[in-house]
């Protein structure tokens, strides 16, 4: 026959179970460990007590200097204070539990074994002096071990076969503390989400204005001419690219010293349309005058073998000469080199053009500044999610402990949602 599982909607409900099922069996365990505690406590008040009237009585001994005495007070007056300094520190706990009496046993523990130990050779060397003192002491530290003794073997013989139920009872109440503090980060992601959310509509909203001021207007007249620039640009390379050969040697002719006649000028401007050819067409005057004196020169060198061209090259190179400076193939070319330059130019002068990139400027600053916040609040937001996940964790592990430990106790299965 299958057991069946008692099902809880919440942890508050099997909470309440929970302490019904265990009420019987707990609460006289917590009473004889509550009146335990008490007893050591007040054995362990009562040693202080004593400890105190040994520190004083030992003290009038040092004051009234009576050498026979005198080294026996000070060595009874410094472990009186060494008594009251560790008793001091022995703090019986306030909520009793197993692990928390546990812990106060082990820390008393230790504090009655050095005493123990202290006063089995300090004693006797004090003797014959205090006898008084130090058998009250001795008394009331004996039933301080007594109570311990009884402490002890009700925590490890009675209380422990109790343990798992408290800690399931403890585990109910560390499980409502983390479904608290999901719900409070909860509700701080959702705090982050809508600190978050206006700021990328923001961010949005200014790349909307960024992308219309680029592809309308001025802007996007400067991209189509620079479009156009571009293709002029490869067309004129294109025409001249028989040349590049031709005045590279050139260039290597008027550096070389090896004559040719080439004016600086000259060889300024074959460096010029070697360099930037469509710079280079832009600045001459129409008809383009600096470069057919340059192509001149040229046909005279090659016509001399000066420039030891091969076959091939020289005749491309011919032909580009001869069309250039005889048929005028690149007048067409300049004039549109120099229609698109002077409206690009116009363009970018435009008061319209400081305008809008003076706009553009803003809006990209705005964007910078919300993607930095933007970067700091999903860091937050990343932060609350780690933590709500880890609680989600813990809440699922304390369930499954509280129902492997209530059937390890009761021999009930039970299920919290």
């Amino acid at each position: 026959m299958t057991e069946t599982t008692i099902q809880f909607t919440s942890s508050e409900e099997a909470k309440r179970w929970l302490e019904t099922q265990t009420s019987s069996t707990l609460t006289p365990v917590h009473a004889q460990a509550k009146k335990l505690r008490d007893d050591m406590n007040n054995s362990i008040q009562a040693m202080a007590d004593v400890s105190k009237q040994l520190f004083d009585t030992s003290s009038k001994e040092i004051e009234r200097r009576n050498m026979k005495v005198y080294n026996r007070a000070r060595a009874l007056n410094k472990l009186a204070r060494l008594f009251l300094d560790r008793l001091k520190k022995l703090t019986p706990p306030e909520q009793v539990t197993y692990d928390s009496l546990s812990r106060y046993i082990v820390e008393t523990q230790k504090v009655l074994l050095v005493i123990d130990i202290d006063i089995k050779n300090w004693f006797p060397r004090i003797s014959p002096f205090f006898i008084m003192d130090r058998r009250k002491f001795s008394a009331v530290y004996e039933r301080a071990k007594q109570a311990y003794n009884t402490l002890n073997d009700y925590v490890t013989k009675e209380y422990v076969k109790t343990k798992t139920l408290e800690e399931a009872l403890q585990q109910v109440n560390e499980l409502q503390n983390v479904e608290k503090q999901l719900v409070v980060l909860g509700g701080e992601k959702e705090t982050i989400k809508n600190e978050r959310t206006p700021i990328e509509q923001e961010i949005a909203t200014l790349e909307i204005k960024i992308n219309e001021l680029k592809c309308t207007g001025p802007i996007d007249k400067l991209n189509m001419v620079n479009c156009e620039i571009e293709v002029l640009s490869n067309e004129l390379k294109h025409e001249l690219n028989h040349l590049q050969k031709p005045f590279i040697k050139m260039q290597a002719l008027a550096t070389g010293g090896g004559g040719g006649g080439i004016t600086p000028d000259e060889l300024n401007k074959i460096n010029q349309y070697l360099d930037a050819p469509f710079d280079a067409m832009f600045s001459e005057k129409s008809g383009y005058p600096q470069l057919k004196e340059v192509l001149q020169k040229l046909e005279v060198l090659m016509a001399e073998d000066k420039l030891k061209l091969k076959p091939d090259k020289a005749r491309k190179a011919a032909d580009s000469v001869n069309e250039i400076l005889h048929k005028d193939s690149l007048a067409n070319l300049q004039v549109r080199i120099v229609e698109t330059t002077t409206n690009r130019d116009q363009l970018i002068a435009s008061s319209k053009m400081d305008e809008i990139k003076h706009s553009l400027v803003q809006f990209q600053e705005q964007v910078n500044l919300l993607k930095a916040r933007k970067t700091s609040v999903e860091t937050h937001e990343a932060v609350k999610e780690n933590s709500y996940k880890e609680a989600q964790d813990k809440i699922s592990s304390h369930k499954r402990t509280i129902e492997k430990n209530v059937y390890g106790s009761l021999v009930k299965k039970i299920q919290i949602a």
